[in-house]
């Protein structure tokens, strides 16, 4: 049976078909602008996973293999680069980018997108990302648009649930996007651009000094565990020098308890029961932030307890104010004995945590209860404990001062984000209402797809 022969579309059909319809529309733009799907003015194209059984390589083979981990803050990162043999190459050469396409990321870390650097010009792309050819569209436009709040708030409604969250090649052909006219783009990036570039400067004056804050919060908590922020105090005081060098197991000094998870089932957001604390989530510079309750508890950390987040996200501290909390499997409670002044243990594990999470291993790091009770730990007399405090208390007071400097760097990303939501409803001052509609720039692309 002969195949019916395809009806070609006149470019206005093609056109009306491309745009989005106006109660689809997810607001008003210039009357100049147009809604339209990303799959109508690109093409969108997987990547591929190595075949089964290979490697990814280590040493320069002239064919790089881009990762998800690669693709961060818009562009392809260098410095952990993975290769693949020439006949990997060979079997899965259609599977490369251009330095003239964009990557949006499809499984795992979802919805990053990015421009390819002149040196990734051929390179092969991970099954977790997609690559979106470009014609006739400024590309830094392009990712600036899909990287704003509203297109952002579409990929999220459309990922695919299972054992791995995807984003399908269709959904993305669906996606939303406000078109300028062509010249209106390049302004729209220069606008951007040059509003960023001071966030930015901001952004990195407030991250050196947060750095220095770490390094010299780092530096003063090595004297006080080594004996020479008390040492003035101990020659006053006519202490033996010998009493602050000594040296025991953790195990010897606190109680240890594990947590473990309950049912979501057994909680409630109604502040009945206790607190329950989840995790390092629940934990923000010392304080506990409670999102449930349980009227059952089944392990359960006291007042003054030292809660240490364990797995995850790990060596986030909390001194416990509550008279009870539920603590789950990704916390630990330590408690001091007698001889331990609880204040001095929190400082000392805020020293100790930088190390413990450095060697936290695994797909999923985590402390175990073996690394804790293992750590040597110098036990001065309770009163010369108390003095370290003390001091510590006001060296570190003037630091947490500029701790503050976080919330700027929150603002700073918000202010990105409300300028792209601007630059994308034309609030951005740069467009003139005179030029020619972008429907003419679709014509163009659409009357060569």
């Amino acid at each position: 049976m002969a195949k019916k022969k395809q009806i070609e579309l006149t470019i206005e059909e093609k056109l009306q078909n491309a745009l989005v319809p106006k109660e689809e529309q997810p607001y008003k733009i210039p009357n100049n602008w147009c809604w339209v799907r990303l799959g109508n003015i690109t093409q969108i194209k997987g990547g591929k996973r190595i075949p089964k059984g290979t490697s990814l390589l280590k040493e320069n083979t002239g064919y790089k293999y881009i990762r998800v981990t690669d693709m961060k803050n818009g562009t392809v990162l260098n410095d952990d680069i993975h290769y693949i043999s020439k006949d990997i190459y060979n079997k899965i050469s259609n599977y490369t980018i251009s330095k003239n396409d964009i990557y949006i990321t499809c499984a795992g870390t979802i919805g990053r997108v990015g421009i390819i650097p002149v040196e990734f010009d051929g390179a092969n792309l991970t099954e977790n990302a997609d690559k979106i050819i470009i014609k006739h569209i400024n590309k830094n436009l392009l990712v600036k648009v899909l990287s704003s709040y509203i297109v952002q708030k579409q990929i999220q409604e459309v990922i695919t649930t299972g054992c791995q969250p995807k984003l399908a090649i269709k959904k993305i052909e669906q996606l939303k996007i406000p078109l300028p006219p062509i010249n209106e783009q390049q302004r729209i990036v220069e606008r951007i651009e040059s509003l960023f570039v001071k966030l930015d400067r901001a952004k990195e004056l407030i991250e050196n000094t947060l750095a220095q804050f770490e390094q010299n919060k780092m530096a003063i908590l090595h004297k006080a565990f080594t004996g020479e922020l008390t040492a003035k105090w101990r020659k006053e005081n006519n202490i033996n020098e010998k009493n602050f060098f000594n040296k025991v197991k953790l195990k010897n000094v606190i109680k240890l308890i594990s947590g473990r998870d309950v049912s979501v089932s057994l909680c409630n957001d109604k502040s009945i029961g206790i607190p329950y604390i989840l995790g390092a989530s629940n934990i923000k510079d010392n304080k506990f932030f409670i999102e449930r309750w349980i009227e059952n508890p089944v392990v359960v950390s006291e007042k003054n307890d030292i809660l240490l987040s364990v797995k995850g996200t790990i060596g986030k501290l909390y001194l416990q104010k509550e008279e009870k909390i539920n603590i789950s499997r990704q916390i630990m409670a330590l408690r001091a004995l007698n001889e331990l002044n609880t204040h001095y243990l929190y400082y000392f594990l805020l020293r100790e945590c930088e190390r413990l999470k450095f060697e936290g291993n695994g797909l999923i790091p985590g402390i175990s209860r073996k690394d804790i009770l293992d750590l040597n730990i110098l036990l001065p007399t309770l009163e010369e404990q108390q003095e370290i405090v003390n001091i510590l208390d006001k060296l570190l007071a003037k630091y947490n001062k500029i701790k503050n400097l976080e919330q700027q760097l929150e603002k700073i990303e918000l202010l990105k984000k409300a300028i792209l939501a601007k630059a994308f409803r034309g609030e951005l001052g740069t467009n003139n209402p005179d030029e020619e509609s972008a429907e003419n720039l679709l014509k163009e692309i659409l009357a060569e797809k």
